[in-house]
């Protein structure tokens, strides 16, 4: 309750500046339904970003580079019977730039410099919220700040929510400090992704279009296992829900679900049509052999189950940003916000001439809408031709060594982290907290560097959430069921203190086996309602067990929250600050 009060008092107390444009008539969901039925399914051919290498090479050794990404306002046509679409997208240039943005490709162990610009106008495309906390330019513009999303990097090169700037650094936030950001590169191999993270906006910048895909690449790694390569079957498939206006500019709601407190922000967004790769409903054109497929959920809040309509498995070899030990053949794959999936599909096998892609996931997830026989359980098509062809390419048997987790020492610094929703009277949900503070409150996370820790989530709200934890690799190595959840749950609204509340007579009940396919060190972790998930984090680099070679400790520190950017724009984000 005194938490509420808090929030409604700062929804008062808010400077009501603007940076977005006026809010058009409110959509009514059925009409969104109907733009959305009206877009032929699989009538535009699946588009690849730009690639941009962040290395280059001197005597046939890639040496570090420079690069220049901008933020640009563009027009971006999502399929072939929408008018051009207003969106905000990275690119080299405004001629250049797409939805999403290019990829990057790195080298491991080679430090890349990008120079982060923003390009953007003074007005917003879409609503925006001032009663919660947010970036608050005194001289307009539209503030950004970008995250490298599972990459090991100092602390002034995380994209602090605090470290924003607007339109030619104009006005920028208390925690900025630089214009040029380093990554250095050091973590294993395997799939990153960027995006805005700027405080309160991540929600609007990301549907907006600010985010794109980074791989770090190692030959010495990747080579060995022969796996499907070349810019045609190597591919990406950004996936991320929008819903479309009569005139074909994005929506957002412009009203809150509790608009008395938060006049616009609601606690999920679900798009009515599926894109990928900036296309709604498209496809592509395969031949019958092996393919490798980077998957990113991009959405705001929805789940993908995924699955193949002819009954092709998908070969996972990677989670996040990391191989596995080996590959796992599934019929289905569960991707939370800003979860990766490296999957190989075979399609020599087919005994279709196409597959569909598939959604299953309810939203919101688990208990939510079914999207079955809705033009949501569709995502894309594959086109299969019909003569096999030669491919050298394989599924290798074993991949690295350091995808397996050590179980913690008895001695291991554990903590309990708690996850919180809060609602009004009439039952609207106003926010989300993470142990019951804001991320402006005092840091309580404060890990040395070098070492791992036990983290036990539990989640006290209806929704699963997917923890991230900016530096942090982790796994989770159990999932447990919270008996007697009502008095356990009582006892913690009125103590908010896990041991107080006898968490351990209450986490033991059933148990959820973890996705073999999930089996590595991952970036992001679902945390399944009315359970305490256990998860090492290990705040080091896992294939060598080094500790970092910069200072971790520095300013602005990291965060730690939930991806569903809505969750985390009120306000399910704390600090985190290492410790030497």
């Amino acid at each position: 309750m005194l938490l509420l009060m808090a929030a409604v008092m700062t929804a008062m107390e808010a400077q009501q500046f603007t940076y977005s444009t006026p809010s058009p008539p409110p959509m009514t969901q059925q009409t969104l339904q109907q733009v959305a039925a009206s877009l032929q399914l699989y009538a535009d051919p699946l588009p690849q970003m730009p690639t941009i290498y962040g290395f280059s090479t001197e005597g046939g050794n890639a040496v570090s580079s420079n690069l220049t990404i901008g933020m640009y306002p563009i027009n971006w046509k999502f399929h072939r019977d929408l008018p051009p679409t207003p969106v905000f997208v990275y690119g080299t240039s405004a001629e250049t730039a797409t939805f999403p943005g290019p990829t990057i490709i790195a080298r491991h162990n080679v430090p890349l410099y990008v120079k982060w610009e923003n390009h953007l106008p003074d007005l917003h495309l879409l609503p925006t919220d001032n009663t919660i906390s947010v970036a608050n330019p005194t001289m307009g513009g539209v503030p950004t700040v970008v995250h490298l999303h599972g990459s090991v990097h100092p602390p002034q090169s995380d994209g602090s929510a605090f470290a924003w700037f607007t339109r030619d650094y104009k006005d920028v936030g208390p925690k900025w400090t630089q214009t040029t950001y380093m990554y250095p590169n050091i973590q294993p191999p395997g799939n990153l992704w960027y995006h805005d993270h700027a405080l309160g906006l991540t929600r609007v910048n990301l549907l907006a279009g600010l985010l794109g895909a980074y791989i770090i690449e190692k030959p010495e790694v990747d080579d060995p296992m022969d796996l499907p390569s070349g810019e045609d079957d190597d591919l990406h498939l950004i996936i991320a829900d929008r819903s479309f206006n009569t005139d074909g500019t994005l929506y957002m709601n412009s009203t809150g679900n509790v608009p008395s407190i938060h006049p616009q922000w609601q606690p999920e967004y679900f798009g009515e049509a599926i894109t990928v790769n900036g296309k709604a409903w498209p496809f592509l054109n395969v031949a019958r052999r092996r393919y490798r497929f980077r998957i990113l959920n991009a959405s705001n809040a929805r789940y993908l189950n995924l699955s193949l309509s002819n009954g092709l498995p998908f070969y996972v070899i990677g989670s996040d940003a990391s191989y596995l030990a080996a590959p796992v053949e599934t019929q289905t794959i569960l991707l939370s916000p800003a979860e990766l999936a490296d999957v190989v599909i075979d399609f020599s096998n087919s005994t279709t001439p196409c597959a569909e892609l598939l959604n299953s996931a309810p939203y919101p997830y688990p208990t939510g809408a079914a999207t079955t026989g809705t033009v949501l359980s569709k995502v894309m098509i594959f086109h299969i031709n019909d003569t096999k062809v030669f491919d050298n390419s394989t599924i290798p048997e074993k991949e690295v060594d350091y995808a397996n987790v050590t179980m913690p020492e008895p001695s291991t610094t554990t903590r309990y982290i708690v996850m919180y929703e809060y609602t009004a009277p009439s039952g609207g949900v106003t926010h989300l907290y993470i142990n019951g503070l804001r991320l402006e409150d005092p840091v309580t996370e404060t890990p040395k560097a070098g070492t791992t820790e036990l983290w036990h989530v539990i989640n006290l709200t209806p929704d699963n959430h997917p923890l991230h934890i900016h530096l942090g690799m982790m796994q989770a190595i159990n999932v447990t069921e919270l008996v007697g959840y009502q008095q356990f749950f009582n006892c913690m609204t009125q103590l908010n203190d896990a041991v107080k509340c006898n968490v351990t007579d209450h986490a033991i009940g059933k148990t959820l086996p973890i996705p073999e396919y999930e089996k590595t060190w991952k970036n992001v972790v679902k945390i399944e309602p009315g359970y305490m998930t256990s998860v090492v984090v290990a705040f080091k680099i896992v294939d060598t067990n080094q500790s970092y070679p910069f200072d971790s400790t520095a300013e602005p520190g990291y965060v730690y929250h939930c991806h569903i950017l809505d969750h985390e724009d009120n306000a399910m984000i704390r600090p985190l600050k290492l410790l030497s």
